[in-house]
């Protein structure tokens, strides 16, 4: 414990006087007490990003007056100043991020510059799962695929099963002549249960069952033949039921569709290295293919359905209209975007390539507390002088990054 607030004072000094943002999360322990951490996070002086874990702490309760009361209280004890903070970071629960009266609010409220940017790539796990929930269909569509994998992972054998009819169809396609073989290619695909914090693993598991699509009906139906308990043989019949639905190809076409969308988004939002001005242009993108689906990408998925369900004698009623909401635009703010965007312009990377007289002046606005009125006025001279003068330095020719 000695070596630890031995660390945390070096680090304190290491901090100064400048502004940092707060990473929170509470949880229950072994013992089912609530507990709360609480990291830091400030640039340094040779322009690294620093993120330290300052320590956790008992809390009686997890009300939002209750966790603003010990975050002041551990700032305190290492004279750090609410004033200071410019981020603040939390998980989604309502005691948190709540608009009304969350712990960010609360905070807002005395340190108006202290904003809140959501991880983005939790931002999409759960836009997806709000899609989810709002939709009886979709709903259903993923508690048929739970059922499916229930069925078809239990056993060993069962998975084996899979393997073998897997082998069996791309054999019988090399016979056909339908397939070229090749290193990487006609590789084994499997059913994995997808993780509830990653829903790539979805996309994943949506896009192996449509391409398994026959080879996992030929199983169902052979484990409703071979079992010998009447739970495992009706299990296997209901699933396989569903599966050869209209409802369900449409929806899993669907939600492959909203999901491939996206799925730059998720593999860019993953890379420690992805630069914040092409998130945003990615996050931009992804909203204005997902309105272009909605308006224009019906008769293309309708089309694409049908001809599934033709391909594999599926009955298709007649469609007029289907409509699924979406919540890019309640996840992803404008506010948040731009105060991300705008901030990106003060790089002094590649010979202040992005800086953005309009755009400084547009982030100095967000933070009234250190910019008064008068000081903006005067704001677009300065940044006039400063980026002749610093555009004269050929030490920043061909520069990379900050540090």
């Amino acid at each position: 414990m000695l070596v630890q607030k031995k660390q945390l004072n070096t680090l304190i000094r290491e901090l100064g006087e400048d502004y940092f943002a707060i990473l929170v999360d509470e949880s229950a322990d072994v013992t089912h007490n609530e507990q709360m951490s609480l990291c830091l996070r400030y640039v340094d002086k040779k322009g690294d990003i620093v993120e330290r874990f300052l320590g956790v702490v008992h809390v009686v309760d997890t009300t939002t007056l209750s966790l603003k009361k010990e975050i002041y209280s551990f700032l305190a004890e290492y004279s750090l100043s609410p004033s200071k903070i410019r981020g603040q970071g939390y998980d989604r629960a309502s005691n948190m991020k709540g608009e009304s009266n969350g712990l960010k609010t609360l905070i807002l409220k005395e340190t108006t510059s202290a904003y809140y940017v959501h991880c983005f790539s939790h931002k999409l796990q759960l836009t997806l799962v709000a899609v989810s929930k709002k939709s009886i269909y979709c709903g259903w569509l993923f508690e048929i695929l739970t059922n499916l994998l229930n069925v078809i992972r239990v056993s060993c054998k069962r998975k084996e099963m899979l393997r073998e009819a897997q082998a069996q169809k791309v054999s019988q396609a090399f016979d056909d002549g339908k397939l070229e073989s090749g290193k990487g290619l006609n590789q084994e695909l499997s059913l994995g249960r997808p993780g509830d914090t990653r829903w790539g693993s979805h996309y994943k598991l949506i896009v192996n069952v449509i391409s398994l699509y026959p080879v996992i009906c030929k199983v169902l139906d052979k484990i409703g033949d071979v079992s010998s308990s009447s739970d495992d043989w009706l299990k296997a019949d209901v699933v396989g039921y569903s599966l050869e639905s209209f409802d369900f190809i449409f929806m899993i076409h669907l939600m492959n569709t909203i999901f491939g969308v996206a799925n730059d988004l998720n593999n860019a939002l993953q890379r420690k290295d992805q630069d914040i001005v092409n998130v945003m242009a990615l996050v931009t993108l992804t909203k204005q293919r997902l309105q272009q689906v909605r308006d224009k990408g019906w008769e293309l998925l309708l089309s694409s359905v049908i001809s599934f369900c033709e391909k594999f004698c599926i009955e298709a009623p007649n469609m007029e209209d289907v409509y699924v909401r979406t919540e890019f635009k309640n996840r992803f703010d404008e506010v948040s975007m731009d105060l991300l965007v705008n901030m990106s312009t003060l790089s002094s990377v590649d010979y202040f390539k992005s800086f953005d007289k309009e755009k400084v002046i547009a982030l100095a606005k967000l933070y009234p507390s250190e910019f008064s009125s008068v000081e903006l006025v005067c704001l677009g001279d300065q940044l006039d002088n400063y980026i002749y003068d610093m555009k004269k330095d050929d030490r920043f020719q061909g520069l990379k990054d900050l540090k």
